[in-house]
């Protein structure tokens, strides 16, 4: 099926409300389901949380899907054996989506997953997502069809490719309220009334608003990034600034000098829903844009950078960015003389701290070479 602009901005426009719901995992896995089944049907899905820094599973919810005990068989191919699109192959790659049919050009029993276990579990076609940001790879979807079905097209896979990074930004804000409801250490949050009166908040979210400071205009209760964060979350789930879908956050240093993240979500729909407003320190890995940003870095610099991060040496590195190795090592004499370091493993501590790798670009990124 070939989608129009239409039902893609349909599609985008409903998991944009739902980004901004501040639903629970579950909730919101379901959700996205029954909003994408309009436009990718499929015979039932599947999201796996994933640790960002190690990409190994850590839970999952699952419609209409295998029996447990074939699980553990899928996790063993997955984590141990050699597969069509694993999720570590595609994160490394760059891949946001891929169907199975596709890389097995219909051959679907040259899959070692789909011959030994989901083909007789009555499974056909699947089409996988990675949920990755800036931050990490937070967590995987798949939608699977099942035996007698049509696999699912090129167009499907696009369609779903458009929309990894809105997907991936809800289960980040989902995993982060889940968190923040269990008490987890540094996670602050605040519910805030239509009038951002606080009607809720946590001992942690207490220390991060006076650590913040209201500023000295009289009369003001809360700092002026939670208050601004507030207000976009509730013109986004009103659907306005459509184009800024996914930015209820900010970045801002506090007066003893941490960075802290703030976002938004609306809890409900209406006018009067309440915003929850979630404040942690900025993880390394949401730190390195900005880092990269100071040092003035282009976009060539920090892919090349990315992949240093990566553990490639220059001549795969050369490759992968279709470039000469000495244009590579040219790069990173650049890299290092902007970023004060002087060998490869200072700079990925100078920008990542935790080794932990990530995408360094970002929309207000340099575009030049």
């Amino acid at each position: 099926m070939v989608y129009g602009q239409a039902m893609r901005e349909r599609v985008r426009d409903d998991i944009g409300r739902l980004v901004h719901r501040g639903m629970p995992v579950e909730a919101y896995w379901r959700a996205v389901s029954d909003a994408l089944d309009v436009a990718v049907p499929s015979e039932g899905s599947c999201l796996m949380t994933m640790d960002p820094a190690t990409m190994l599973p850590t839970a999952e919810f699952v419609e209409n899907g295998l029996p447990a005990d074939s699980i553990s068989r899928l996790v063993e191919i997955e984590l141990r054996e050699p597969d069509y699109t694993k999720w570590v192959d595609m994160a490394r790659a760059g891949t946001a989506a891929a169907s199975l049919s596709h890389v097995t050009a219909g051959d679907l029993d040259l899959s070692r997953r789909q011959r030994e276990v989901r083909r007789p579990g009555g499974y056909s076609d699947e089409l996988r997502v990675v949920l990755s940001s800036s931050t990490g790879t937070w967590g995987a979807l798949t939608v699977f069809r099942e035996t007698d079905s049509p696999y699912f097209s090129l167009s499907e896979v696009r369609l779903l490719s458009s929309l990894t990074g809105l997907i991936s930004d809800g289960l980040r804000r989902a995993l982060l309220l889940d968190d923040a409801c269990a008490d987890r250490p540094d996670t602050g949050m605040l519910v805030l009334d239509p009038d951002d009166g606080v009607d809720l908040a946590n001992w942690e979210a207490e220390q991060w608003v006076d650590e913040l400071g209201v500023g000295e205009r009289a009369g003001t209760r809360l700092p002026l990034v939670i208050r601004s964060v507030a207000s976009q979350a509730r013109a986004i789930a009103a659907g306005e600034r459509v184009a800024d879908v996914g930015l209820a956050r900010a970045r801002v240093r506090t007066r003893t000098g941490r960075w802290v993240i703030v976002r938004g979500s609306l809890l409900g729909e209406g006018p009067l829903a309440p915003v929850a407003v979630l404040l942690e320190a900025a993880r390394p890995a949401e730190m390195a844009p900005l880092l990269a940003d100071m040092y003035g870095l282009t976009q060539r610099e920090r892919r090349v950078t990315e992949l240093v991060a990566q553990g490639l040496p220059t001549r795969q590195i050369a490759n992968q960015l279709h470039m000469a190795t000495y244009t590579v090592q040219d790069h990173l004499k650049s890299i290092f003389a902007k970023s004060g370091t002087g060998s490869r493993g200072d700079l990925v501590a100078r920008l990542f701290f935790d080794q932990r790798t990530t995408s360094l670009t970002a929309p207000s990124a340099t575009a030049d070479d």
